[in-house]
């Protein structure tokens, strides 16, 4: 078969299924709900994962560990190399300068984490949320001052 046996059928649409319309129609009387129980009711119907009276899988797989992830503190970091690059010297940098100049990016109630990787040479005042101990070192170092905001 290739697409140029396909062709459009003539009666594209398919109409929908029209129950209780008696007999002849195939979807008269029960109107395809079967004979009595939850499911020819109306609103009825089995609750959710309930699997006919075998242990539901939800009870038959153990309960297992805990997870601190909701509670996790999240930063976005920048090192001071990036620092170097995009300031100049005498330049107060915090996390809005950080985002006009593209170092930070992502959700705003992010904080912001100051890691030292790379060299600093200019004097910068830096107003972020935390510092690498090797990260304080070389900003003040390099004459600069560290605020935690």
């Amino acid at each position: 078969m290739d697409l140029t046996d396909v062709r459009q059928s003539a009666n594209r649409r398919k109409s929908r299924k029209r129950v209780g319309r008696g007999i002849g129609s195939g979807h008269g009387k029960t109107s395809g709900r079967g004979h009595k129980g939850c499911g020819a009711r109306a609103g009825g119907g089995a609750r959710l994962l309930t699997e006919g009276g075998q242990m539901p899988m939800y009870r038959r797989l153990p309960k297992v560990g805990f997870s601190n992830a909701r509670f996790a503190k999240r930063f976005v970091v920048v090192n001071v190399g990036d620092l170097e690059e995009c300031f100049e010297k005498g330049d107060v940098v915090d996390v809005g300068e950080l985002r006009k100049r593209r170092l930070v990016q992502g959700q705003r109630d992010m904080k912001v984490k100051i890691l030292g990787d790379g060299e600093l040479t200019k004097s910068l005042t830096v107003k972020v949320d935390r510092f690498s101990k090797s990260a304080e070192k070389k900003i003040t170092a390099a004459g600069g001052t560290c605020e935690v905001v």
